[in-house]
């Protein structure tokens, strides 16, 4: 994984520094609070219901033990003992004290961490495939390119104050587990019929009060051309992107209102301008980089046969565990999502927990997942057994990645101040409803949003919920179809939405429908793509 050097420390020390006075400032009344809000921003701290939020990058979403284990501390000591991973692969932490704000930031510093590019008009935290690295359907690891990304868009001058926030996510594989045509732009890393590896680039696409899915504007850009043509892409959306209003200011909007074609040629353009300006980072730089990002020792001779004779295990095995590209070897999803949990969040202890497994049986590695769980790539088969009981014991081996269970959810209006409704309550219901069908069910998506803005990514859910507030009562629209991986679909609302028990039985009803029309195993999406809306429209609505 990527290490900081000279350069990337002293910047993190210095806007450590800087945040403390603007801090030391705003306590002592010297600036207000109007004043002290885009600053504030810029640093991932935002005023909630209760108390101050801080969110903490994590870029592509990868973490080492030490970094892992301070988040643990940063709960225990700053927050109330828990933290909660978000969709953007990032951490929040939800009852912050202002004046303790700069010490956190300090204590981030220490192990390689920040929080800038985590709120703010800005391009923000880039994300990638938690399995980059591990998978056998890559065409190469793009972690690399992510944090080449990273580099070139943090403080870049002509990108710090766009229309609206930015966010981009690069995968390598044609499995999106990263909802690559969900984001501003989306990057698949591809490989040409020569051979050669370049990008396809994905722009336009996003969820909220406008849900879009990206179109794709050019299927392969040399990869050494990558950051210019991404440059092309932002240059046009800051020209021409809406800052009159917030609704229309996405670049969704843009090459919507442009049309493909207008923006892609504008695109051209520019990169053909680009091109001659020689700006994409030298060769050297990114070999630098790669080079940090090289396969761990795998050992040759791991054993390639797990001992199932646990069907507790054997379950969970199914369910948790990808296939390893080297023999022996196997990657992990750890679940925060047990029967009746809060989705995504981890205690401290939990977190140093994860912190010394991924030390000692993943090379040092663990990864933050769009779906709010954590991954530990790189796990001997000959470890696995041991590895499943430690995190079992500690809450943390439920058997439901990608079921019913294994529910996204945003903090909604328990925290958040733009929110309509509450999300957790409603998660925890149906968790503890329809945890004993997760297996008969099998694979099943479900997200839930309190309001509009979807950062629970309600639009992409196979089922989706999004709270809305009715004359001020919580209510609750139910959406079907929706999906984020390679096949994107937008969710469609079934009709009137329900209270909060409501909502839950029309879930459980849902899936008695699924059941009952499913054939030779499909899973909840391919049932309903066949049978259509109407059959789960009559069963909710009569």
């Amino acid at each position: 994984m990527y290490k900081y050097d000279s350069y990337d420390q002293a910047m993190v020390d210095t806007r450590v520094e800087e945040f403390r006075d603007q801090v030391k400032r705003r306590l002592e009344g010297h600036i207000t609070e109007d004043q002290f809000k885009p600053l504030r921003l810029m640093n991932g701290l935002y005023l909630q219901l209760h108390a101050y939020m801080l969110r903490v990058a994590v870029p592509y979403g990868t973490l080492s033990s030490a970094q892992m284990r301070m988040l643990g501390d940063i709960a225990d000591k700053y927050d109330r003992g828990y933290g909660h991973f978000t969709t953007r692969q990032n951490i929040q932490y939800n009852w912050i004290k202002l004046e303790e704000a700069p010490d956190i930031l300090a204590d981030l510093a220490k192990v390689e961490m920040h929080a800038i590019q985590t709120s703010g008009n800005c391009i923000r935290n880039t994300t990638s495939d938690q399995y980059a690295g591990a998978a056998a359907d890559e065409v190469i690891d793009p972690r690399p390119y992510a944090e080449l990304i990273r580099q070139w868009s943090t403080f870049h001058p002509e990108f710090s104050f766009l229309p609206r926030k930015f966010k981009m996510a690069v995968i390598a594989s044609d499995t999106d587990r990263a909802a690559m045509r969900l984001h501003d732009i989306g990057i698949q890393l591809v490989r040409n019929e020569m051979g050669e590896i370049g990008a396809a680039f994905y722009v336009g696409g996003g969820m909220g009060r406008t849900p879009m899915i990206a179109p794709l504007i050019n299927p392969f850009v040399p990869i050494d051309q990558m950051i210019t043509y991404s440059e092309a892409c932002l240059r046009v959306y800051n020209r021409y992107g809406r800052r009159d209003n917030k609704y229309k200011a996405r670049i969704k909007i843009l090459v919507h209102e442009l049309g493909k074609e207008d923006y892609t040629a504008q695109v051209e353009a520019e990169f053909l301008h680009l091109l001659s300006q020689n700006i994409e980072p030298p060769l050297d730089e990114l070999s630098r980089i790669k080079a940090q990002f090289v396969d761990p020792p795998f050992d040759a001779a791991a054993p390639d046969t797990i001992d199932r004779s646990d069907p507790d295990f054997a379950l969970w095995n199914d369910t948790n565990c990808l296939p390893h590209k080297k023999p022996g070897y196997i990657a992990v999803t750890i679940s925060l999502k047990p029967v009746g949990g809060i989705p995504g969040d981890a205690s401290a202890d939990q977190m140093r927990l994860m912190a010394d497994l991924a030390r000692e049986y993943s090379f040092d590695e663990c990864r933050v997942t769009h779906a709010q769980n954590i991954v530990l790539p790189h796990v001997r088969k000959a470890d696995l057994y041991t590895l499943w009981q430690q995190l079992d014991t500690a809450g943390l081996g439920t058997a439901n990645l990608d079921r019913i269970g294994d529910i996204i959810a945003c903090p909604g209006l328990d925290y958040c101040s733009l929110a309509n409704a509450r999300s957790i309550p409603v998660a925890q219901k149906i968790s503890e409803r329809l945890s004993d069908k997760s297996a008969a069910i099998g694979e099943l998506k479900l997200k839930i949003s309190g309001c509009i803005n979807a950062c629970g990514h309600h639009h992409a859910g196979h089922i989706g919920i999004l709270g809305v507030d009715r004359k001020g009562v919580e209510n609750y629209q139910l959406l079907l179809g929706g999906c984020e991986g390679a096949d994107t679909s937008l969710g469609q609302i079934t009709g009137p939405g329900f209270d909060e028990d409501g909502i839950v039985d029309a879930v459980e009803k849902t899936t008695e429908v699924y059941l009952a029309a499913r054939q030779d195993g499909e899973r909840f999406l391919d049932t309903y793509r066949r049978v259509g809306m109407a059959p789960f429209k009559e069963a909710l609505y009569g």
